[in-house]
């Protein structure tokens, strides 16, 4: 029969079912327990210890997770390790030791998926996705064990060998897929971990600025993918020399379809390296304004002052102007125009202007703020205020509305007038209606001249 029991689940039922129970099976029950009560002991000793030791190894992320690691594994390592000396002493006793031996890759299997489902919430972000995977990771590993207990993982292997695609002279099982989505899910993640506590280690240094971090972080992340997905790809037992011809394929598609994609890519690369443009930064490109939150592969996330996050493809920042308000120096100089009535004193409204400016939050007293007399406009006189500031990332439009607060509450007071266009309107033909006097005059039209100059 394909699908008998194993001799270790036979001779355990037998001895579980047997009247009176043997004393071979109390004697493993009692290894379990003592087992069980040691690795309790151990967990609870050592977990508080290892627990202020991570908390206090904040600067350090990869000693940190050995600590956690070790604390998740504390109780079935401790039991495992338990359970194997057990054994051994009954087995130098002649007993049996059947439920022992299922006992053994139980504890393994518990191990294991507490350390993967560990990685796994360390290497993503919390979320249904990741909780999904968890379930998949555990749920796999339980019917694998089953099935290994059952002694029927042999059979359920050939099984799925036998589920193959012949394409020419490559044939492909569905057990062969299973060991490369397998390999890759499992290689992935490993890189991922690696390049999290990469990104976690260079974020505690002083000496790499936030650009090249965020350059070392993605050529690290871009590198260890692509050894894992190679790694992947021996471990399934795929010929890489078959990835010549895809890599001549990819070519192509570069070519043509991905055009744009590697441009991006590059242009990527080409941002961070030259460091023009740095998470934090203030940057206007076009009529679009805001901060750069996160430098991706393909694009970058801009931030703008209603909240909105604006993903730019990284081409873009290649071939087009980019005004960045904090490249070298953050001191960014603000025009702020005012105009004046003719029959105010420019004086005084200019220094009017530079005292508005004493006490207004964020506004640099050096360099001093200058008020300047721009040119005679057709409503008034035209002034120009230049104020700076150190801190674009704080937006633009609040310093300069509590600017504008101030020169009205001192323009108001000084009886200084801000004009507003005027203009005078002559009809040039018939009255449209009846007066209300009852007259049949026609109003004035105008002279020659005044019709010649306003008729537009």
């Amino acid at each position: 029969m394909p699908f008998d029991l194993p001799n270790d689940i036979g001779t355990l039922l037998e001895t579980w079912l047997g009247q009176p129970r043997s004393p071979d099976f109390w004697w493993q029950i009692g290894v379990l327990l003592l087992a069980a009560a040691g690795a309790l002991l151990v967990h609870r000793a050592l977990s508080q210890s290892l627990d202020q030791q991570s908390e206090g190894s904040l600067e350090n992320p990869l000693r940190r997770l050995t600590l956690k690691s070790l604390q998740r594994l504390l109780f079935p390592i401790s039991m495992l390790l338990g359970v194997l000396a057990g054994r051994a002493l009954l087995v130098s006793m002649e007993q049996q030791v059947e439920l022992l031996n299922l006992a053994v890759p139980l504890l393994t299997s518990l191990a294991s998926i507490r350390i993967a489902v560990y990685f796994l919430r360390k290497t993503f972000q919390p979320g249904p996705a990741v909780k999904a995977w968890e379930g998949l990771i555990s749920t796999s590993a339980w019917i694998i064990v089953a099935l290994h207990l059952l002694g029927w993982l042999p059979t359920v292997l050939e099984a799925l060998d036998a589920i193959a695609l012949q394409v020419g002279t490559v044939r492909i099982s569905l057990l062969e897929t299973i060991k490369l989505v397998l390999a890759v899910a499992l290689t992935w993640i490993l890189a991922l971990w690696l390049a999290r506590m990469i990104e976690l280690r260079l974020s505690r240094t002083d000496y790499v600025n936030p650009g090249m971090q965020v350059a070392l972080v993605k050529l690290s992340k871009f590198a260890l993918l692509t050894l894992a997905s190679l790694l992947a790809l021996e471990a399934a037992g795929i010929d890489l020399t078959a990835l010549a011809v895809f890599g001549g394929a990819l070519g192509v598609g570069l070519g043509f379809g991905l055009q744009r994609i590697a441009s991006n890519f590059i242009s990527g690369f080409i941002v961070l390296f030259d460091r023009s443009i740095r998470p934090g930064d203030v940057i206007t490109i076009g009529d679009k304004f805001g901060w750069v939150q996160e430098l991706r592969a393909r694009y970058i996330v801009v931030r703008d002052r209603d909240g909105v996050e604006r993903l730019i493809p990284n081409e873009t920042l290649i071939t087009n102007e980019v005004i960045n308000w904090s490249y070298t120096d953050c001191n960014v100089r603000l025009k702020i125009p005012v105009s004046i009535s003719y029959n105010n004193d420019p004086e005084q409204a200019m220094a009017l202007l530079q005292q508005a400016v004493i006490g207004v939050p964020r506004v640099l007293a050096d360099p001093a703020p200058a008020a300047r007399l721009l040119a005679f406009g057709d409503n008034g006189i035209e002034l120009e205020l230049r104020i700076w500031i150190n801190d674009p990332q704080q937006g633009l439009m609040g310093v300069r509305s509590d600017v504008y607060v101030q020169i009205w509450r001192l323009f108001k007071a000084a009886g200084i007038v801000i004009p507003f266009p005027q203009r005078d309107l002559h009809l040039l033909g018939p009255w449209p209606g009846k007066p209300q006097d009852g007259s049949t005059d026609t109003p004035h039209v105008g002279t020659e001249r005044d019709q010649q100059d306003l008729s537009l």
